[in-house]
Parts: C-alpha cells; structure tokens; sequence
C-alpha cells in the first residue's frame, strides 16, 4: 500500500508515522509513505499556496494550481474511473464535510493499492480540488482541525494496521471495536493480493491437511462483530482489592465467550447505542439487552 501526503507542513509527519506499527510497516515494505511539500509546486518567488475567497469572508483558501499540478506529477488516474471503481487508487481530501471516517471505510480503503491524501489548511481548499480532482472527502469527526495533517495520519494508521502483516496477530483486528464481518472481509480480499501470498496459502494448507482430524484448540475470544470490545485485564488477578472477574479465571472457554459477548453488548449500550442497530444480533444478543434496557428503566 502506498500513501501520498500534500500537505504545506511535510515535517508534520516526522514524528507520528515514525512509531509502533506503522514504522514497522514502513520498515518491512507493507506500507509505503511519501509527504509532498505543496510549495513546491507553486510558481512564483513566494510560493503562494493560499488565496482570498471570492465574494468575501474570512481567512484563506487553498489555491487549485498547486494541488492538481502535485497530483498530476504522481500520475493519479482520471477521476471518473477512480469513481466507478476501475482504479485501485482514491485521491481523498480531508475535510471537516467529508464521510466520517469508520472502521468500515478504513478496511474499503485498505482494499486498494494508493491513497492520496490532500491536507487542508486555513478556511479550506478551493472547490474545484472537491468537484474534480479528489474523488471523496473524508472526516475524523465533527470537529474542526487546524488543518488535514492529523486527520491524514490518523487514516494512515487506521489503513495500516488492516493490511496482511502489519500486526504481530492477524486475529486482533478481528476482536477490536467496530470490525464487522465486512472488515474481516476486506482484510482477506487484501491479503490475497499481497506478493508471496500464495506460498502462504499453500503452506497453510498443507498444515491444515496435516491436522485435519486434530481436535479444535479450545479458543475463548469472539470477535467485536461490530461492537465495543469486551474488557480485558491482565496480572496481577488482585490489584489493591481491586479484582479481575471470576469467569475470566475460570478456564471455561463457553462461559469466558458469554461473559465477554455481554459486556461487549453492556459497553456498546452505554456508550454507542447506535451500533446495536447496525450489528448481527442472536436471540440470546436481544435476550440480554432487554435485561440491560429493563434495568436502566428501573
């Protein structure tokens, strides 16, 4: 995967993409960065990146010329095949507009093979770079930022850890907040692309054939499925009085699955009502939030 960043600050990004994951990402080659100073492509002796608005108003644009003379020297394909999906590339520009940005989004985007990230600055950027050069916009929230910088890194994150061989456990993006089976999914699509992908496979199944009739490694954890995560604790069992959960030390995978399943449900009900109408829930799922909602009613 390979990230172009315009920004106006390139030295931003020296500190937040040179840590934990995606410095060992950049490191084995999963993931590629390259920051764009948007002043180099200007054209006069100030290079001028900004602008008054027409009509008036406060504070200063992004002018057009030197964002799509950027894009045009990283040879970014048309914008309508970007739109109907015949590219494995988008040009996203920040913006407080944009789509919020999901765990969804991310594992779509993580599906792809370039993101180009235009960084935003003072009022905005001119129109234009909207209707005919990005092909989405994108938000991290419904706030307002000084500027694209950290919205970019924090896509960049978001991406990286997705893709195959960016976390020491391919199975923790599976159990984290927010991954439905589509995330899953678009994880999986990506990792049949990667190069050497196919010796894997084989190896896997090889492994697999050799222990077919092996029983099943008892396994306690379930995915997010679009929840909260469940609590985790680690040791000590007994901090200050303080002490993990009971079932948690019970070595029962079935009653350590129930647990964490019910407070993935009780977090997301407090916190996140929303998601529940947007997750694959059982009859023991519905079963249990009635409980919840009988006793908040109560």
């Amino acid at each position: 995967m390979k990230f172009e960043i315009i920004t106006i600050f390139p030295d931003f990004f020296h500190g937040p993409l040179q840590h934990g994951i995606v410095r060992r990402a950049r490191e084995t080659g999963i993931i590629d960065i390259r920051v764009h100073d948007l002043r180099a492509f200007t054209h006069d002796r100030h290079r001028t990146v900004d602008d008054r608005p027409f009509g008036g108003g406060e504070g200063m644009l992004l002018k057009p010329e030197p964002i799509f003379d950027c894009a045009e020297s990283l040879a970014v394909s048309p914008r309508e095949v970007r739109i109907t999906g015949r590219a494995t590339e988008s040009v996203i520009l920040l913006s407080p507009r944009g789509t919020l940005l999901t765990q969804d989004v991310a594992a779509h985007l993580a599906s792809l093979d370039r993101l180009v990230l235009i960084c935003g600055r003072y009022e905005g950027v001119d129109e234009r770079v909207s209707e005919h050069l990005a092909d989405r916009e994108i938000s991290v929230g419904d706030y307002v930022l000084s500027g694209g910088e950290l919205p970019a890194a924090v896509l960049v994150d978001a991406i990286s850890r997705l893709l195959p061989g960016a976390l020491g456990n391919e199975n923790s993006a599976r159990q984290e907040s927010f991954t439905s089976s589509g995330v899953t999914k678009s994880s999986n699509a990506r990792a049949a692309k990667v190069k050497g992908n196919a010796h894997s496979e084989n190896s896997k199944s090889v492994r697999k054939n050799k222990n077919e009739d092996a029983p099943a490694v008892p396994d306690s954890t379930c995915g997010s499925g679009g929840l909260l995560d469940y609590p985790q604790y680690t040791r000590p069992a007994d901090f200050h009085g303080m002490k993990v959960p009971e079932e948690l030390m019970s070595g029962n995978h079935d009653e350590i699955r129930r647990w964490r399943r019910e407070r993935a449900l009780e977090k997301t009900f407090h916190h996140r009502p929303e998601l529940l109408d947007r997750v694959e829930l059982s009859a023991e799922d519905k079963n249990f939030l009635q409980k919840l909602r009988r006793e908040a009613a109560s």
